[in-house]
C-alpha cells in the first residue's frame, strides 16, 4: 500500500483524505486534524484543506492506517482512479489502431449519457472494482462476455439481483445462477422477471459468489457486453471500465440520442427476430445471448448501427413521467428504485451543470401504464410553478439512505391530440354524440358566453387596477421630486452657512496674528 500511495497522483490522495474525513476515519495518529497537529508543529490543523497540503503530507497521513478494511478501501479508490486514467488514455488513441471490439468500447465511453449512467458508488463496502492493468495486451483485448440480470424489490426498499447469466462470444454459457439476496423480498415482479418464490428455494449462491466469478471472467481486459448494462452492473455492485452497451452503440435514425432502442426492437431490426413475445417475461439467458449477437453483427458483419424507427410502439402511445428535483448525489441508475413498473430513464440536459439537482424522464410503453404507475405512487400532492399537479415521493437508495424527488405526468408531443381524436372517434362510433340534445348544446354555448363576459370584466378590472397603480407611481415620483428639490435647497443653505463660518474663522485668525505681532 505504501508504494501505491507514493506513486498516486496528488488529486487521488486528496480524494482519499477527504473521504477519510467524511467517514470519520482515524489512523495511528488520530484523524486528519489530529495528525496535522502532531506532524506540522508550525501550522498544525490551521491549514486543514487537503488540496492545499503537499503530496508528502497527504501520503504520510494515509500511511498511519493499518486496519485491513481501511487499506482495502484506499486501494479501491486508487484503483478506480487508475481505471479512469487508463480509460481516458484509451479514448485518446487513434481509432485506426483499434479493433472493431475496441471501437465499440470507445463508442460506449463517448456516449453523452455514459458519465451520468455509469457513475457508481464504487467505494461502498459491497462493491467490487475490476482492476485494469497498464499492459497493452490487456487494453487491446478482444475477449467478449455478455451479461444480463434479473432484479426483485426487497422489503427494505432496495433492489437485489436474483439471477445472472453470462455467455461468451460463442454463446457458450459461462455463468447461469439464481442468487440468494440475503434479505426479505417484497415483490418478485414475476410478470417481468419470470421468477417466483419457488425458484429461490434452497439457493445458496450469494452476490459475493457471483462477484468472484465475474472477476475471473473479466480478468486480462475482457470486455463486458450488455443492453443498458449500467443497470446490471448496479445490481451486481460491480465497476468495470471496459464495456460495450448495445443501447448506446445502436441508435434510431433521425431521433435524439436520449431515445435508446429496446433490446426487442434491436433484435427485430438487426437480427430479424423478437427476443420475446409481447407481454412475455424476461429471460436472462436469452437477453445475454441477444446482446452478444448484436455486438457480433457489428464486429463480424459490419452491420450498420443506425436503425430505422420501428412502430410496434407508436410515438403517440409512448408516455413519460417527468422526474425532477433529483439530488445530484443520486445516480441515474438508482431511479428505477423510485417507481414500480418497467420503464427506461432518459436524463434531461441540465441548464445549470453545477446545480444540486437534475431532471430525467421515465419512458413507459403506453400512456395507460404511465398513468397507472403515477396513480400508484404514494407521496405528497402539490402544484408546480405552473399550477400542474405533481407528487413528492421518498424512496430508498441501494445504500439504504432516503432520497426525495418530484414526479409529474407528461405526454409525448401530439399525444394529447391523438387521445382526443381517439376519444372522438369512439364517441362517433358508439353514437354518443347523437345523444347530445340541442338544448344541451345551447346551455353549453350560454355558459361559454357567460364565461367570456366574466373574463372581459376581469380584464377591465385589471386594467383599471393597473391605471390606479400607474397614478400612484406618478404621484410618488412627484413627491420624490419635491423632496429632492427641498433637500437641494437645504443643502445650498448649509453650504452658505459653512462659507460664512469659514470667513469668520479666517477673520478671527488674522486678528489673533495681529495682536501677537503688536506685543513683540
Amino acid at each position: 500500500m505504501e508504494d501505491q500511495l507514493d506513486m498516486a497522483d496528488k488529486k487521488v490522495l486528496v480524494e482519499v483524505v477527504k473521504m477519510a474525513q467524511k467517514r470519520g476515519m482515524s489512523g495511528a495518529k488520530g484523524a486528519w486534524k489530529d495528525f496535522l497537529n502532531s506532524y506540522d508543529k508550525q501550522l498544525g490543523a490551521s491549514l486543514s484543506d487537503p488540496s492545499r497540503r503537499s503530496k508528502e503530507v497527504l501520503a504520510a497521513f494515509l500511511k498511519t492506517f493499518t486496519d485491513e478494511n481501511d487499506l482495502k478501501l484506499f486501494a479501491k479508490v486508487i484503483q478506480c482512479h487508475s481505471n479512469r486514467a487508463l480509460t481516458e488514455l484509451f479514448k485518446e488513441e487513434s481509432p485506426q489502431h483499434k479493433s472493431p471490439e475496441q471501437r465499440l468500447v470507445r463508442l460506449t465511453l463517448e456516449h453523452p449519457q455514459y458519465p451520468s449512467e455509469y457513475s457508481f458508488p464504487s467505494y461502498e463496502e459491497e462493491w467490487v472494482v475490476i482492476k485494469l492493468k497498464k499492459k497493452s495486451k490487456v487494453m487491446r483485448s478482444t475477449n467478449l462476455v455478455a451479461v444480463d440480470c434479473e432484479m426483485v424489490l426487497c422489503e427494505d426498499g432496495t433492489e437485489a439481483c436474483v439471477r445472472v447469466c453470462v455467455v461468451d462470444r460463442n454463446l457458450k454459457v459461462k455463468l447461469n445462477e439464481f442468487v440468494n439476496p440475503g434479505k426479505a423480498i417484497a415483490d418478485y415482479r414475476t410478470e417481468i422477471t419470470g421468477i417466483a418464490a419457488a425458484d429461490l428455494d434452497g439457493v445458496k449462491c450469494s452476490l459475493s459468489d457471483v462477484q468472484t466469478s465475474m472477476k475471473k471472467l473479466l480478468s486480462h481486459g475482457t470486455i463486458l457486453v450488455g443492453h443498458s448494462l449500467n443497470n446490471d452492473l448496479q445490481a451486481l455492485k460491480l465497476d468495470h471500465a471496459r464495456v460495450i452497451d448495445t443501447s448506446y452503440i445502436f441508435k434510431y435514425s433521425d431521433a435524439p440520442f436520449q431515445r435508446k432502442p429496446s433490446l426487442n426492437n434491436l433484435c427485430k431490426s438487426v437480427l430479424g427476430y423478437e427476443v420475446r413475445e409481447k407481454g412475455a417475461p424476461h429471460n436472462c439467458l436469452d437477453d445475454a445471448c441477444a446482446a452478444m449477437k448484436l455486438v457480433l453483427a457489428v464486429v463480424e458483419r459490419g452491420c450498420d448501427t443506425n436503425i430505422p424507427c420501428l412502430h410496434d410502439v407508436p410515438d403517440s402511445e409512448v408516455a413519460k413521467l417527468l422526474l425532477h428535483r433529483i439530488p445530484r448525489i443520486v445516480p441515474i441508475g438508482e431511479l428505477h428504485r423510485a417507481m414500480p413498473g418497467e420503464f427506461r430513464v432518459e436524463p434531461k440536459p441540465s441548464k445549470n451543470a453545477r446545480g444540486d439537482t437534475y431532471s430525467a424522464l421515465a419512458v413507459f410503453s403506453s400512456m395507460e401504464e404511465a398513468h397507472r404507475v403515477y396513480e400508484s405512487l404514494e407521496g405528497t400532492l402539490e402544484k408546480d410553478s405552473f399550477g400542474r399537479s405533481q407528487k413528492v415521493i421518498t424512496f430508498h437508495l441501494s445504500t439504504g439512505t432516503e432520497a426525495n424527488l418530484c414526479v409529474r405526468e407528461t405526454m409525448h408531443d401530439n399525444s394529447l391530440g391523438q387521445l382526443l381524436k381517439k376519444r372522438a372517434a369512439e364517441m362517433l362510433d358508439s353514437g354518443e354524440l347523437k345523444k347530445l340534445k340541442a338544448s344541451k348544446i345551447g346551455e353549453i354555448e350560454v355558459a361559454a358566453v357567460n364565461q367570456c363576459t366574466d373574463h372581459l370584466k376581469e380584464i377591465e378590472r385589471l386594467k383599471e387596477e393597473l391605471r390606479q397603480k400607474d397614478l400612484q407611481i406618478v404621484n410618488r415620483c412627484e413627491d420624490h421630486s419635491k423632496e429632492i428639490e427641498r433637500l437641494k435647497h437645504e443643502l445650498s443653505q448649509k453650504d452658505l452657512e459653512i462659507s460664512v463660518l469659514h470667513k469668520i474663522v479666517q477673520q478671527h485668525k488674522e486678528k489673533e496674528l495681529r495682536r501677537k505681532s503688536k506685543k513683540f
